[in-house]
Parts: structure tokens; C-alpha cells; sequence
């Protein structure tokens, strides 16, 4: 079984900054993508960033473009999302996904991987 653990939420002032963790865990368990997904109440979920190992670039909504910034850390399974410039809109739960042995490495592999339990943003104008 795979478990991914987040870490990092909380609250900010607009303009603020905010870096999110997540670990995947798993007996012989290797991801090839790692991301981030968010959705607000009321919105639809919506991919946020992903990395892709199949292509080895950083993947973004355009929302999200110049002020977040994924990287991860193979060796621990680990996945970051740096966070600045926030503004209100980007309050939402945030939740970390991975893929899945034998899936697809792209948004909508991720979308049916592993899902971490989510960390709440919140910011504040």
C-alpha cells in the first residue's frame, strides 16, 4: 500500500509565501510523476503542477505560472511545491498525487494514483 503524506499548509496574507511537502511511502514503491492538484469550495479540482520524469519537465497551470515552483527529491520519494506570491484565489485544499505502478505518467494518470489526504491554503487580502 502507498501512502502519501502532506505537509506545509496554513495561512498567509496575500503576497505571502508558503512551501508544501508531500511523501510517498511504499514497500518497493518508485513514482515516476508526482503533483499537485487544489480545489476551492464550490470549484472544480484542477491541477496545479506536476513532474514528470517521462519528459523531465515541470508542468503548470497557467494561474499558478512564475510564482510556484515543483521540485522533488527522488531519493526520498518526496515532492515540493514552493508557493509565492500568493493571492486568495490560490486558497483551496492541496492535495499531493503520485502515479501509479504500471500507469500512465501525465495529469490524468495522477488523477487516478495515489492522493494524499490534503493540506488546506488560506489567503488572506
Amino acid at each position: 500500500q502507498v501512502q502519501l503524506v502532506e505537509s506545509g499548509g496554513g495561512s498567509v496574507q496575500a503576497g505571502g509565501s508558503l512551501r508544501l511537502s508531500c511523501t510517498a511511502s511504499g514497500e518497493n514503491y518508485s513514482s515516476k510523476c508526482m503533483g499537485w492538484f487544489r480545489q476551492a469550495p464550490g470549484k472544480e479540482r484542477e491541477g496545479v503542477a506536476a513532474l514528470f520524469i517521462r519528459d523531465g519537465n515541470a508542468h503548470y497551470t497557467d494561474s499558478v505560472k512564475g510564482r510556484f515552483t515543483i521540485s522533488q527529491d527522488n531519493a526520498k520519494n518526496t515532492v515540493y511545491l514552493e508557493m509565492n506570491s500568493l493571492k486568495p484565489e490560490d486558497t483551496a485544499m492541496y492535495y499531493c498525487a503520485a502515479d501509479r505502478p504500471g500507469g500512465v505518467c501525465s495529469w490524468a494518470g495522477l488523477l487516478i494514483g495515489y492522493w494524499g489526504q490534503g493540506t488546506q491554503v488560506t489567503v488572506s487580502s
